[in-house]
């Protein structure tokens, strides 16, 4: 009976688990020690894929449903009629380390509703790691969602166990969050974000002097905002994003659509659900910002307040600026060449090192694996062809998305030839 009821709150809290996107890689290194189980890899954990091509998972699941809030958006709110259900500590420690044996997951993602307290349970969320790492000597990755409000003792010890802590801040503003959870405050998951962020900090300059020091912490802290339920527009999205990276040393803020589950007149009504890929562009947004050098203020401003769907940023950033092209891809910096749509950055640092030794024409650059049809716009190199003319934003735009279409519909062609 006992085994049947762990299986029915595996189902209950799993599904519950869903709705949280905020894992991914892992970016930890913890290795094996002492003969004991499993190793974080830096090369991913949940559905991720490692360099020698394996797949790897984690068990994703809630501790418990219940919960002393009553967000509008959550569906584990207090006044939701759902099935609830709770983990002890030990169902969690024991159904992680099965699970592991069985060769089924690589880690453990745990969150949480807030049962009692913050305290209370993030206590208990702490508990599992603990008992993970000192008595199954697991060396598995862990991520742990912290609970806003949690204690700095608690959080500290947190970061001792868990390879990542995030803190989901669920809406993008203040104002926000006031009208669809008006029990909950910012402060409450700003605290245990700059707890973590000062703790890593410290850590690392323990461990310059003492090499036994452990490492806080490993892969970071990350957060994650509920797009499209509160009605923030692209450019307050991204201006959320880039105040926490800068003050909070984020690995990832995680973007998640909101998803209609019951009626409520602060929300949006069931049936507009929010588009998948709006959620692409803000994390292509998000991508520019982290490792293509743009500011938020140049993909979106007060005039542009919104994402275009239809085409990616790098490409509407591009259009809105044609008086920065064409770039001379022999002559050009780092940073402009990663401003060229249809350039990733590997190839960025291809023609770096390429045009070292001579200077590059287009069937260089096709080599070097330039998307040539949207490059081709925006680009002069070692040929008298350059495709702008005298094209305007439109004309590039509308050139590029039938090329696009064109390559869907042979793609989708050949695919139905096979049958």
């Amino acid at each position: 009976m006992t085994f049947k009821r762990t299986l029915e709150k595996l189902e209950i809290l799993a599904d519950a688990a869903k709705y949280d996107v905020s894992c991914s890689s892992s970016g930890s290194n913890r290795q094996n020690k002492s003969k004991g189980l499993g190793d974080a890899s830096s090369s991913g954990i949940c559905h991720s894929y490692t360099e020698d091509g394996r797949c790897v998972s984690l068990l994703k699941i809630l501790l418990t449903n219940y919960c002393i809030f009553d967000c509008a958006y959550c569906v584990t709110r207090k006044s939701n009629d759902v099935q609830r259900a709770a983990f002890k500590v030990e169902e969690v420690v024991d159904l992680t380390m099965n699970f592991y044996r069985r060769n089924y997951i690589e880690g453990l993602f745990l969150s949480s509703g807030i049962f009692k307290s913050a305290d209370y349970t993030m206590e208990r969320l702490v508990a599992v790691a603990k008992k993970l790492r000192l008595e199954h000597n697991f060396n598995g990755y862990i991520h742990l969602k912290s609970i806003p409000g949690a204690s700095d003792e608690l959080m500290r010890e947190a970061g001792l166990y868990a390879d990542r802590l995030s803190v989901n801040i669920e809406i993008p503003t203040e104002n926000g969050l006031k009208l669809l959870a008006p029990d909950k405050n910012r402060a409450d998951f700003i605290k245990p974000m700059q707890k973590v962020k000062d703790e890593i900090i410290q850590y690392k300059s323990e461990k310059k002097q003492i090499k036994s020091t452990p490492i806080y912490a490993p892969a970071g802290q990350s957060t994650q905002m509920i797009i499209g339920a509160s009605g923030e527009n692209d450019f307050q999205i991204m201006q959320t994003s880039n105040y926490f990276y800068k003050n909070f040393n984020l690995k990832r803020v995680y973007y998640s659509g909101y998803v209609p589950i019951s009626y409520d007149s602060r929300l949006p009504q069931i049936g507009s659900q929010v588009p998948m890929l709006r959620e692409n562009r803000l994390y292509q947004t998000d991508w520019l910002m982290r490792f293509y050098g743009f500011d938020v203020n140049e993909i979106l401003n007060p005039l542009h307040q919104n994402l275009d769907l239809d085409i990616d940023p790098k490409l509407g950033w591009a259009l809105r600026n044609l008086h920065e092209f064409p770039i001379d891809v022999n002559k050009a910096s780092k940073r402009m060449l990663a401003r060229i749509p249809g350039v990733g950055m590997q190839s960025v640092h291809k023609i770096i090192q390429a045009r070292q030794y001579r200077l590059l024409n287009w069937e260089h650059l096709k080599k070097i694996g330039i998307a040539y049809n949207r490059a081709k716009y925006f680009i002069v190199c070692n040929s008298n062809q350059f495709e702008k003319r005298d094209l305007t934003a439109d004309k590039i735009k509308g050139l590029i998305l039938q090329n696009s279409k064109s390559k869907y519909t042979n793609m989708l062609s050949n695919q139905l030839s096979l049958f």
